[in-house]
């Protein structure tokens, strides 16, 4: 990332690699039963694989993570896998000349059939969710635009996936549960974290921590037992009324401490949290057939919702080299979350974790596939259109246009966001003090800490981002190979 003009740039090209909410905004009402009720108006909250490198600090230290991966390793392939969302994006991440339309080959081809066997479909649900689409379809003359269709799909009120009361988060999915993230995987990852969001609080002289779309609860039990008396209030960002109740059971403990809130307050300060935030935001899907830039939406033929091209003057922020066709993704909705909290925000930090890339990587002329992908029940799978409600939408975060979005801000107090550090999860976690807290571990348990870093893992797909408003800092958790300058 290079600094022109007070901003920054994109400014290396790709590496050898081997690689894949807008405002907080009310939702209005949607119909349950096929009734006259509409959904219009919801406005969703304005809210690689390159060789890993390890901490330049001595050729002792390099030696002796290799060895203690290596046990730890011995150890992981005894440990049942947990295929859930972290797994399963990384068959999102690479260039490829020959796949299905979004890159997923014959690896996923019929593990639909399995999935009856864990789950039972809620046809009510599904029905009266496609009944919803169906009419905000016909309102629009005929055609919606791809990032309207998965703002309904994930969040119309008691019927997208995130409002609705399926379980979503779990380590197995005999639980009925869809996708694990880091914080169920082992609570060294927000034990880990906490120092990073401990300096952060400090150095902005704040005492208060905003978690969006905090899931089970698990990195919010971890960060509070943690950081302690240096948390006065947690705040949780979530329009989940079933995953709340299952975040205020979990942290019971707490209670004094716990907010909910379902919308931003018009200023507020302290630490912002974000794991696997960025990724659940809608985007818009670009289509380049025969030369020609197209805006990918969902129309209806019979009763199925069908992909639908119509030409567009939207573009990618960069211009994708060749003339093949090619199918990618803009993230509006992601950028102006980050707009709104600077907007909001007089004084604080944001931490933000996802998967990811930078600009030249996210719009390589190989990635033709786009990284759209769903999960349920631990499986993955490249049709959004099918099972609505039923099951998670995402794609991956362009980071560089988070970070400009930050910089580019232009915000009347001058209190701009400073881009403190971009790195890999692999790089943050061992910066903030994981590998001691792993060896104190049991064998199973430092072998599922070490997926949170090993690079066929979480370890170098999932970024990590830090922004944060007054005078800037060096953080710890990018002490060491820091990617800023790759942005």
């Amino acid at each position: 990332m290079q600094q022109r003009g007070g901003k920054i740039h994109p400014a290396v090209g790709l590496e050898s690699r081997g690689i894949v909410h807008d405002g907080i905004g009310r939702l209005s009402e949607c119909g349950h039963g096929g009734g006259e009720e509409g959904c219009d108006g919801i406005g969703l909250a304005q809210v690689a694989l390159h060789r890993m490198r390890l901490p330049a600090q001595g050729a002792h230290r390099l030696a002796g993570l290799q060895r203690f991966l290596t046990r730890v390793l011995v150890v992981a392939h005894h440990i049942p896998a947990r295929a859930g969302k972290s797994q399963a994006k990384r068959f999102a991440q690479a260039p490829r000349a020959t796949r299905d339309k979004y890159g997923f080959g014959a690896v996923w081809e019929g593990h639909w059939e399995t999935i009856a066997g864990v789950m039972n479909e809620p046809t009510s649900l599904t029905s009266a969710l496609h009944g919803c689409i169906a009419r905000a379809i016909a309102d629009a003359g005929g055609w919606i635009a791809f990032d309207r269709f998965m703002a309904l799909a994930l969040y119309a009120p008691g019927l997208g996936y995130y409002a609705n009361d399926s379980t979503k988060f779990g380590a197995m999915p005999e639980s009925g549960s869809d996708f694990v993230t880091a914080p169920e995987m082992t609570p060294l990852f927000g034990q880990t974290m906490a120092a990073q969001v401990a300096e952060a609080l400090e150095r902005t002289g704040t005492r208060e921590i905003w978690e969006f779309g905090a899931g089970s609860g698990a990195l919010a039990l971890q960060l509070l037992g943690a950081l302690g008396d240096r948390v006065d209030r947690y705040t949780i960002v979530d329009i989940s009324g079933s995953l709340r109740a299952r975040q205020q059971r979990l942290l019971a403990g707490y209670a004094d401490k716990l907010h909910w809130a379902d919308a931003l307050p018009e200023r507020f300060e302290g630490v912002v949290v974000g794991n696997e935030v960025l990724d659940a935001m809608p985007v818009k899907l670009l289509m380049r057939l025969a030369g020609q830039w197209h805006e990918r939406g969902v129309a209806i033929d019979g009763e199925a919702f069908v992909w639908q091209d119509r030409p567009t003057e939207l573009r990618p922020p960069v211009e994708v080299e060749g003339d093949h066709d090619y199918l990618t993704e803009i993230h509006p909705q992601a950028e102006a979350f980050i707009h709104t909290l600077g907007d909001r925000l007089t004084r604080g930090a944001a931490l933000l974790l996802d998967y990811g890339f930078g600009e030249s990587e996210y719009y390589h002329p190989q990635r033709h596939m786009g990284t759209v992908m769903c999960h349920r029940a631990h499986r993955s799978d490249d049709n959004p259109l099918v099972e609505v409600g039923l099951k998670d939408i995402t794609a991956h975060v362009n980071f560089t246009g988070i970070a400009l979005a930050a910089q580019e801000q232009p915000l009347p107090d001058g209190q701009g966001w400073n881009v403190l550090g971009y790195t890999t999860q692999a790089h943050f976690l061992i910066n903030c003090g994981l590998l001691p807290k792993m060896e104190l571990q049991t064998q199973a348990g430092r072998a599922l800490a070490a997926k949170l870093i090993m690079e066929h893992e979480m370890g170098e797909l999932f970024k990590v981002l830090l922004i944060a408003k007054g005078a800037p800092w060096e953080p710890c958790g990018f002490s060491q190979g820091d990617r800023s300058h790759r942005l």
